[in-house]
């Protein structure tokens, strides 16, 4: 062969030899080395799936479930793997325009990325849902279904106690980056929900499943063997008994206010009502967003806000029995101390008397049965006046530190989100206001009976009763008891310790315990009264101004401890706007809940009484204008828009066929069907419509 034959054939030989190494080499590094391909072959065939866990249950005190799980389902997208897809088709699956498609994918990316899964709508209907699932083989890899766990309020109460869950946004995410939480995962966002989100949340799992070639489940890769299983959270025990919380919000139906009412041997809260209230199931579902939309920004009822830690009141002549034990304490009053009232307290002088109901005499106990406003001026007077103290700025100082050992002035603690401090005056509040060394006892001298510079929550006058109760000693309130599995982050243990934060005789609070026994027994809260059960209580009627100039109907107060001799139950009621005393309404409302909770029922002759407290409607006036300017504004947008649409729907009709060749039994000529009517939503919030004078709405527990 020749020489230049043989050199080309070599060539030709090299060629093949290094095209050969070079596919060689990239199938090695393909199949071998890069996962590219391998992820592409897994995205099309595998499925990773997170697998939410269901969150901790929360029973009450008789280990009933009040807050419960059950399963819904969302619709995820991954916005890279959605193109190509019939957008027509899935929008008409899913009720929706393609701007709207747009838009959701659009919001998908800008918070999760266009690689990762996003929820592109959530609890899904189950017409939705049933149409969906039956076409999602059409949409490639881009959608896929998710089941997740949503909470059931078995019981329609304690839904400001309880709280809500919602969707975390993009400010959560950043706020708890630390905290494994992801696009589209949920998060306590108030009560306790908000409190124990670490110990109910749980730990989510991962689930892998193999899809076939038209995107259908098969079944788990590789028997689940690489699955993670998910970890339920913990329940939560408390000491809230949910049919004493029922009985109270039946009470306090179409009333402004809140019960409070406390275990004083555990500082357990058995009950906290506030008032208006709403249906919890109404927050969970699809249309959460917009239900809780209209109870937040559109209810001027204000149902959301937990009146009580989040309302604060002047505590009114409740605020007497604090005032006597100061007075006892301090030696500057003894029980049989007595001061006369001719009507009036003109310690400040006659140009301005302070009122009483009742002219007398008094000594410390019929002072508190009567609720003497002279008598307790009297006491105060001495102690800010007190010749130990070299000035007013010391003395009320001391008497500061009274107040803020007996639960006031300051957040007491308790395991739910927002409690407001209340508030007690002091030295440098009165400096600024009126100059140093430049005021004195006149000038607040309405805080001696419960008023003016003094503001209190509900929950502050029941802690307040429950130390009573003891005789000097607290524990800090609390719903939850214990949590399944061990308080593994310690929340609890502050709730532990027993406060005695000043050593008052056991001598003095019996003083004071004959006085509150007498307003029950023959005073002015014999509306509490129950055969058989010593109470001991206080009446409070507190003044109500409108942004402090305007004079509205006052406040109704009571709060109480039973029984006197082993007290179990320590609770206050405030009826807002009443216009009545606080043995009006707020006493019998106690009573029964007292009852409720000690006999487990209410007798059948005061049956009557229970009717008539939970009848009564006692929405204050400026409410009620508020709810009906507000009916009247939706009233108008919804004829507005029902005018709109019939123009659009007559104009498409005699556009599509004239009127005189219009066939008949078309639906033009047809009577409207009754089912084409959606029913109209019940109330969300809870007291009932169907009474004359009851513009709210009621819904029972289903």
């Amino acid at each position: 062969m020749p020489v230049f034959n043989q050199s080309r054939s070599r060539i030709i030989r090299l060629i093949f030899l290094a095209t050969f190494i070079v596919i060689t080499g990239q199938l090695f590094y393909l199949q071998v080395i890069s996962k590219k391909y391998k992820q592409l072959a897994d995205d099309n065939a595998i499925l990773k799936k997170v697998v939410y866990p269901p969150r901790g249950i929360i029973f009450d005190r008789k280990h009933r479930p009040i807050l419960n799980n059950t399963l819904t389902y969302d619709l995820m997208v991954t916005p890279n793997q959605a193109k190509g897809i019939d957008t027509l088709l899935f929008c008409q699956l899913m009720d929706i325009d393609t701007a709207e498609y747009r838009k959701r994918i659009v919001t998908a990316i800008i918070k999760n990325k266009a690689f990762r899964p996003s929820v592109f709508e959530s609890s899904l209907s189950p017409q939705k849902f049933a149409r969906i699932q039956e076409n999602l083989w059409r949409f490639s890899n881009g959608f896929y279904i998710q089941e997740r766990p949503i909470r059931l309020y078995t019981y329609n109460a304690a839904a400001n106690i309880l709280g809500y869950i919602s969707e975390v946004d993009t400010n959560y995410l950043k706020k708890h980056k630390d905290d494994g939480y992801q696009s589209g995962d949920y998060a306590g966002w108030t009560g306790l929900e908000w409190s124990y989100e670490k110990s109910l949340m749980g730990q989510r799992g991962v689930q892998f499943l193999i899809k076939d070639n038209f995107n259908r489940i098969q079944g788990p890769y590789e028997k689940g063997a690489f699955d993670i299983k998910p970890v339920a959270g913990s329940n939560l025990h408390l000491s809230l008994d949910i049919e004493l919380q029922e009985e109270g919000e039946k009470l306090m139906s179409n009333k402004v206010g809140s019960i409070v009412a406390i275990d004083p041997k555990t500082g357990g809260v058995l009950a906290m009502v506030s008032s208006p209230t709403y249906n919890p199931n109404y927050l969970t579902g699809s249309e959460r967003t917009r239900h809780i939309r209209e109870l937040m920004y559109n209810d001027p009822r204000l149902p959301l806000l937990n009146r009580g830690i989040n309302a604060t009141y002047s505590p009114g002549s409740t605020f007497k029995t604090l005032q006597a034990l100061v007075g006892l304490h301090e030696g500057i009053i003894t029980p049989t101390t007595q001061f006369s009232c001719p009507g009036a307290f003109y310690g400040c002088g006659s140009g301005h008397p302070m009122g009483c109901l009742d002219p007398g005499t008094f000594s410390l106990q019929m002072a508190i049965t009567k609720s003497c406003n002279t008598y307790f001026a009297n006491v105060m007077m001495r102690v800010i006046n007190n010749p130990k103290f070299p000035d007013s700025d010391s003395s009320l100082r001391n008497w500061d530190r009274y107040m803020y050992a007996f639960g006031l002035g300051h957040k007491l603690g308790i395991d739910l989100p927002t409690e407001q401090k209340g508030h007690i005056p002091t030295p440098v509040e009165f400096d600024k206001l009126y100059g140093q060394d430049r005021w004195n006892f006149c000038n607040f001298r309405s805080v001696s009976i419960g008023q003016g510079e003094v503001n209190v929550t509900p929950l502050q006058v029941a802690n307040e009763m429950a130390y009573i109760a003891n005789k000097g000693w607290y524990y800090t309130p609390h719903m939850v008891d214990s949590i399944e599995g061990g308080d593994k982050l310690g929340v609890l243990e502050k709730f532990k310790t027993k406060i005695r934060p000043i050593d008052i005789p056991d001598s003095v609070f019996e003083y004071v315990h004959n006085g509150m026994q007498g307003v029950v027994d023959a005073g002015t809260g014999m509306g509490a009264r129950i055969d058989g059960i010593s109470i001991c209580g206080k009446t409070g009627t507190v003044e109500n101004y409108y942004k402090g100039t305007i004079k509205l109907n006052n406040h109704s107060f009571f709060c109480a401890f039973a029984p006197r001799e082993n007290p179990k139950i320590a609770i206050m009621c405030v009826v807002e706007n009443s216009g009545r005393f606080g043995g009006t309404y707020a006493a019998p409302i106690v009573s029964l809940m007292i009852e409720k909770y000690l006999r487990d029922t209410i007798a059948a002759s005061r049956k009557p009484m229970e009717e008539r407290m939970a009848g009564l409607n006692l929405i204050p006036a400026m409410m009620l204008q508020k709810m009906k300017t507000r009916d009247s504004l939706q009233q108008i947008r919804r004829d507005s828009i029902e005018q709109v649409r019939k123009a659009m729907t007559d104009t498409l009709q005699s556009e599509m066929i004239p009127d005189d060749d219009q066939p008949t039994g078309t639906k033009k000529n047809m009577p409207p069907n009754p089912a084409d009517k959606k029913p109209a939503k019940p109330d969300m919030i809870k007291p009932d419509t169907n009474k004359k004078r009851n513009p709210l709405n009621r819904i029972t527990r289903p």
